[in-house]
């Protein structure tokens, strides 16, 4: 059964399925949908209008104005948003559209009184995305070589740093969480990148997996730094994580970090398409259970490994896709994923290496690159 076409009432920023439908960034929401024989039409302001006709994929580029005065002149001069979209898709023979299960409320509503019956996609609006082509696969690529310059400075400064009894001093300075995560969003930023909420933690910090960190970064401590930056020219990200440790680390240490990469390798072995993502997860599970690792959860919180082994990566951060426990979820051929095992005691600390790979009928095909050289002296 065929499928209605999309309409989408959102900005570029706030939804990723509307710069995947038309390839242009518009900051302001506007309204795009889809004809049957697969034309793509959008609506736009004069601010827009030219810069859109020429750099994106509608088919058809319709003026704003024009169509606000054909709604008042149906509808009366109070006719708003929903009146201007229910005169213009009526132009176009539509009445019935599929919609993103975050679709606005508020005109859910005045569309259906209007006439207009929209369904809900109950899921992706755009299965389709999940499926990375090779110029997506490339956008992706370029977040991570973005991910490895950040890394790259970071571990510059922390060469630098000197030890002075319980902190890292650089340029006469202690060293924070927030001045290392300055500087390397600022190298990513040079070179065409868009990095935020870059995580940046150490100590008993890194065991919460979304901490951004902050304060002093300790020597002999393990440091986590996830990078994950958006290109400007594309809209696509990177995601990327390394862990470090500035001084002279204590065997414990050195085991736990090196456990959690023998786990990614596993996990990356045993991705190929057709694959649930369950038995990656197991994998994973296995190798630190192996190791005596054990996961336990508390009134506190959790230690171990608590969180999926991966996720899609696209035009999101979180992107379609999973690596999880919790859900089948047999792997797609083209889907790009991350691989993100970790392992978090307070007292140790955490560690988790992060790559990202696109799944083939065999295998994978690594979407990143940089080295796992976490000891800095």
């Amino acid at each position: 059964m065929k499928l209605p076409p999309p309409l989408i009432y959102a900005s570029t920023h706030h939804s990723a399925d509307q710069l995947y439908f038309g390839r242009v960034e518009v900051h302001d929401p506007f309204l795009a949908f889809g004809l049957p024989d697969g034309t793509k039409v959008t609506v736009q302001s004069p601010l827009e209008f030219g810069r859109v006709k020429k750099t994106s994929v509608f088919g058809r580029v319709l003026p704003l104005d024009d169509w606000r005065t054909k709604a008042r002149e149906k509808f009366g001069p109070k006719a708003g948003l929903a009146e201007m979209i229910a005169t213009v898709t009526r132009a176009h023979g539509l009445r019935r559209f599929r919609v993103a299960d975050d679709f606005p409320s508020h005109l859910y509503l005045k569309l259906t009184k209007l006439g207009l019956k929209l369904d809900l996609a109950g899921g992706m609006l755009f299965p389709e995305r999940e499926i990375k082509t090779a110029a997506e696969a490339a956008a992706v690529r370029e977040g991570n070589r973005l991910c490895s310059v950040g890394f790259t400075a970071a571990e510059k400064i922390l060469r630098a740093a000197r030890i002075k009894g319980r902190t890292l001093v650089h340029r006469g300075s202690v060293l924070t969480s927030e001045n290392l995560r300055f500087a390397l969003e600022t190298a990513i930023r040079e070179q065409g990148g868009d990095p935020r909420d870059t995580i940046v933690a150490g100590g008993d910090q890194a065991c919460d997996p979304h901490e951004r960190g902050s304060g002093p970064l300790r020597p002999h401590e393990l440091i986590i730094i996830d990078v994950f930056p958006r290109v400007l020219k594309t809209g696509y990200y990177g995601d990327m994580t390394r862990t470090y440790l500035k001084g002279r680390p204590r065997e414990v240490q050195r085991r736990l970090v090196a456990t959690v990469r023998d786990a990614q390798k596993r996990a990356l072995n045993a991705i190929r398409a057709g694959v649930d993502g369950r038995e990656v997860h197991r994998a994973v599970t296995a190798c630190f259970e192996e190791a005596g690792y054990e996961t336990r959860h508390g009134k506190g919180g959790s230690v171990g490994f608590f969180h999926g082994t991966g996720h899609g990566l696209g035009l999101e951060v979180h992107d379609p896709g999973r690596i999880s426990p919790l859900i089948a979820t047999p792997l797609k051929k083209g889907s790009v994923l991350t691989v993100e095992p970790g392992l978090y005691y307070p007292g140790l600390g955490g560690c988790r290496w992060e790559d990202v790979v696109q799944v083939t009928a065999t295998g994978s095909t690594m979407l990143s690159r940089h080295p796992y050289q976490w000891e800095i002296r």
